[in-house]
């Protein structure tokens, strides 16, 4: 009997990390019948007195925002990080360790719009944000104990975002941290072997198939990756292999801020709803070595499934056993790709 991913139980190998994931097609014949709700909820205004994120609004302590008109990034005020950290290693009986860890957290603003989050900014805006996660990385990592600098989004309630005002976060560190490190490993062995990137073959092999891709431009390409483990989970791969932030060209940057949004107004016009997610960049450490094996990527971690209102946990068997997930990679590329680049509150 042939192996029918559309029908049949299977693992998928996520090449990224190494571990597998269970696919169970079968389990839901049809995950997505267009279901849309009323959960736009209240209006946001253009500027929120009370918002700590909003242009000259006071935030903890002395600290108050200036009046700016395009990005903004600071220390986050209660960094989970801090630069002046003991280094002492614990080590009892070589069975409780830990270590110290120095880093700097911070906060990116991506407009002073209260109300305004990416697929809803003007392309020009988006560009401005691509050039502050730039500007950051290139900063922060120029620091000689900072080794990783992972900068990412967590959007909406569901994703534990506190502030609805447009921003994401930082996490500048010594150690390279667990997820791309998993990649850097997976990498290393197949620059080795091949003497390409796996980003750059795997991609080829996408843009070749089509069957998984959700849109491109000339400079990147987003794909819903054979191994995913969330529903509408995408990957964003350039297609030059280049391995930091500070490497890509000026069109290179219009090309991210363009892919970037529109992707994000396909999610929104899923459900037509500010689709939840986490977002992150995992481009090279900043550790002063070249790193030829590094391919620049970013995830895009939705959790939504059926509706605007169901979400899928990862409890469980998924907790205690193995990632697994009823949609297929292909079902969800295909849907997304199919949605308008114009944004529902935009027709």
């Amino acid at each position: 009997m042939n192996l029918d991913f559309s029908q049949h139980p299977h693992r998928r190998l996520n090449l990224l990390t190494g571990e597998w994931v269970q696919v169970s097609p079968h389990r839901t014949k049809r995950p997505w019948q267009g279901q849309e709700e009323d959960t736009a909820g209240e209006k946001k205004p253009k500027y929120d007195p009370g918002c700590y994120l909003c242009p000259g609004n006071e935030r903890a302590g002395d600290a108050k925002n200036p009046d700016y008109e395009s990005t903004f990034s600071f220390v986050n005020d209660f960094s989970a990080l801090l630069p002046d950290t003991s280094d002492e290693v614990f080590n009892e009986g070589g069975l409780l360790i830990a270590k110290g860890e120095r880093g700097i957290c911070k906060v990116i603003c991506f407009s002073p719009r209260h109300d305004l989050t990416l697929p809803e900014m003007e392309p020009s805006q988006v560009e401005d944000v691509v050039d502050l996660w730039v500007k950051e990385y290139r900063e922060l990592g120029e620091r000689d104990y900072i080794n990783y600098v992972q900068i990412f989004e967590n959007k909406g309630e569901v994703m534990g975002c506190s502030n609805p005002h447009p921003h994401g976060q930082i996490w500048a560190q010594e150690t390279v941290p667990e997820e791309p490190a998993k990649e850097w490993k997976q990498f290393k062995k197949h620059y080795e072997k091949h003497g390409r990137t796996l980003l750059e073959d795997y991609l080829k092999l996408e843009l070749d198939k089509k069957e998984r891709v959700v849109v491109e431009n000339d400079h990147f390409a987003v794909v819903v990756p054979f191994w995913a483990f969330w529903p509408f989970e995408t990957l964003v791969i350039s297609k030059r292999p280049f391995a930091r932030l500070t490497d890509m060209n000026e069109a290179e940057k219009k090309g991210l801020a363009d892919i970037v949004r529109r992707l994000t107004i396909k999610y929104d016009n899923v459900f037509k709803v500010s689709f939840p997610y986490s977002a992150g960049h995992h481009p090279a450490p900043t550790d002063g070595e070249d790193h030829p094996e590094w391919h620049y990527h970013m995830h895009f971690y939705p959790p939504l499934l059926r509706s605007a209102t169901i979400k899928k946990f990862r409890v469980g068997y998924e907790m205690l056993a193995n990632p697994q997930r009823d949609v297929t990679a292909e079902y969800s590329a295909g849907l997304l790709r199919d949605l308008p680049e114009v944004h529902y509150k935009q027709r």
